[in-house]
């Protein structure tokens, strides 16, 4: 059976003006998500993870950034080109965001239940107060929050980081979206308060069969919680493949590079952990051909000159370096 694609990224190209001069931190990104599926972006810090995700839901800062070229095709139409009114009722509705951060991304003025009923103001006006307070507290119950009625009446500041992330994912859902962005949702939560929080979004992504865009760093999380991966590095992809494939058969170094790294229970105690030497080039900065070559160990003249191209690696398998074999 053909997998539906609800989301098509295509030739994505973002910009920035900055007091240095003008930086591309995205370019030419392409993936498409499936259907009640989970797909995974990893990378380092800076890659562009985060400012895909947030082209996706239109939230750019203005006028510093602005979408050069490409095309998000969701439900037969390009997010880029639709007015700001239509976002209105997309972002939240169909498309929802849990954000790197949730003490940033809750109002600190407002109790969590103001913060919850106004979500149902926004997209289901023709409710009614009460209504809308009960639909709060069951979604809030949903994601496991013990005492949900006192909860709606704390503040942000009461609530613990857990707690907090628990409301942000409830936030997101309370809609019933067909895609759910988590931008880095486990950030600066304890190792136990991070699985919770994954099995809560797996949880609830396999009842309603949405689909997922799961940011992160960490490839442990995209081995344990992800359909398919994309890796990332300076705003390019490197590789694109099934999580099965992509840990099984890695092709571009850099992806390499990122599996070798991990640490792991079979190595003896104090063993050295490999390491990508170098660092990620500067934005403003970035080598005339591909990105990674100065950190590669297998670099050649060719990679220095010239940009490489996705190529085929099997059934929906692709990496961008000039030195593969299929």
């Amino acid at each position: 059976m053909v997998d539906q694609i609800v989301l098509d990224v295509r030739d994505l190209v973002i910009e920035f003006n900055t007091e240095l001069g003008v930086i591309r931190a995205v370019e030419q990104v392409d993936f498409q998500l499936k259907k009640g599926k989970i797909l995974g972006i990893a990378g380092e810090s800076g890659c562009g993870k985060s400012v895909t995700a947030l082209s996706i839901m239109r939230l750019l800062p203005k006028p510093i950034s602005r979408i050069v070229q490409g095309q998000a095709i969701f439900n037969d139409q390009n997010i880029f080109d639709l007015p700001i009114s239509d976002m209105h009722h997309i972002r939240g509705k169909k498309i929802s965001m849990i954000f790197q951060e949730p003490m940033t991304a809750l109002n600190p003025v407002h109790s969590i239940g103001k913060q919850m009923i106004e979500i149902y103001k926004l997209h289901f006006s023709e409710l009614s107060f009460g209504e809308m307070a009960t639909a709060a507290v069951r979604m809030v119950e949903k994601v496991g929050i013990p005492d949900p009625d006192k909860v709606m009446k704390k503040y942000p500041h009461q609530l613990s980081g857990g707690m907090r992330q628990r409301i942000m994912i409830a936030m997101s859902l309370a809609c019933e979206p067909d895609i759910l962005i988590a931008d880095e949702p486990t950030t600066a939560l304890d190792v136990t308060v991070q699985a919770q929080i994954l099995e809560l979004i797996k949880s609830l992504q396999r009842k309603s069969e949405m689909s997922v865009i799961l940011i992160t760093h960490d490839l442990g999380v995209i081995a344990e919680n992800c359909d398919d991966v994309v890796i990332m590095y300076a705003g390019r992809i490197a590789e694109k493949a099934d999580v099965t494939t992509l840990f099984e058969y890695p092709k571009h170094p850099y992806t390499k590079g990122l599996l070798t790294s991990i640490p792991s229970l079979a190595k003896g105690p104090k063993t050295i952990l490999p390491t990508i030497k170098g660092n990620v080039p500067s934005l403003l900065d970035m080598p005339e051909g591909c990105r990674f070559a100065g950190r590669c160990p297998l670099v050649e003249d060719i990679c220095r000159k010239t940009v490489p191209i996705e190529r085929n690696m099997g059934q929906n398998h692709t990496a961008a370096c000039h030195l593969l074999d299929v």
